[in-house]
């Protein structure tokens, strides 16, 4: 794993208040929130997450053609761990995840969340509203950082985490309510 930790993540992995998070208000009742450091001890989450977690490599149809997905995953679904929990393994500055909304079920036609927690090398989650064309938003999201897409982000708004020349190990863990994906 090539991941540079930091001298200054000693404590036992716990979770902040979300009193500090900072709300971004998008337009047609999107927000996203954003906590830094949610996650203190966030070395050790990595390295537990990379160890533990039984990750797996998938294929799917884009377009016009069957493509390896450019991460590793693995998803926990009700009555697992979690309600429901997708992690994602971004190996390094190759993997990532194309522009989309979480669409599928009651998030097509509802306002919902979709909260995800980063651990390992900051990496930015770019938002842009669907179809308009309007401005990109860039959320660099680093070690321990906490994002919530909220109102009706995931049906007005497309996210993706894009290629970048380098860098290190990054697993994201999205939380979504029941329905949502």
């Amino acid at each position: 794993m090539d991941f540079q930790g930091t001298l200054f993540d000693t404590p036992a992995p716990a979770l902040h208040s979300l009193a500090a998070a900072e709300r971004h208000l998008l337009s047609r009742g999107a927000w996203v929130d954003v906590r830094r450091d949610f996650v203190s001890g966030a070395d050790e989450v990595l390295e537990r997450l990379v160890a533990d977690v039984p990750w797996r490599a998938e294929r799917r149809q884009m377009y016009d053609r069957v493509v390896d997905v450019p991460r590793l995953l693995c998803f926990y679904d009700e009555g697992e761990p979690f309600r429901t929990a997708g992690c994602c393994y971004y190996r390094d500055g190759r993997d990532s995840v194309a522009w989309h909304g979480d669409r599928f079920g009651r998030g097509a036609t509802h306002d919902t969340m979709v909260a995800i927690i980063s651990v390992g090398d900051a990496r930015t989650l770019a938002l842009r509203p669907t179809g308009d064309g309007g401005p990109t938003l860039r959320f660099p999201l680093g070690h321990g950082d906490l994002v919530v897409m909220g109102g009706s982000c995931q049906r007005t708004w497309e996210h993706a985490v894009p290629k970048v020349a380098h860098a290190g190990p990054r697993i994201s863990v999205q939380f979504r309510p029941r329905g949502v994906f």
